[in-house]
């Protein structure tokens, strides 16, 4: 993988702090790893912004209330065990 090096200011405190937990040596692989978390957590974040009331209950009646929403999900699961078993049996 293809590195830059980018310096980056950190709070004195911080990076004692981190360096007290993962070591020097370890610092870059921790901030990395930690970067990596926190991009994925704001996708996932603004992925579900984007599709909030996608689900209407106009076109989605069956999805009214979170016990609709869970009888729904609870059908959907039973009817694709049903097509399992009749594809491979049982």
């Amino acid at each position: 993988m293809k590195t830059n090096l980018t310096p980056i200011r950190f709070p004195t405190d911080l990076l004692t702090e981190l360096g007290k937990y993962v070591g020097d040596g370890n610092r870059s692989k921790f901030i990395i790893d930690a970067t990596r978390k926190e991009l994925h957590r704001l996708k996932q974040s603004k992925a579900i912004r984007n599709v909030a009331g996608i689900f209407n209950e106009k076109d989605y009646p069956e999805l009214k209330t979170s016990e609709d929403s869970s009888n729904w999900v609870r059908k959907m699961r039973e009817e694709s065990e049903a097509r399992r078993r009749d594809l491979f049996g049982e």
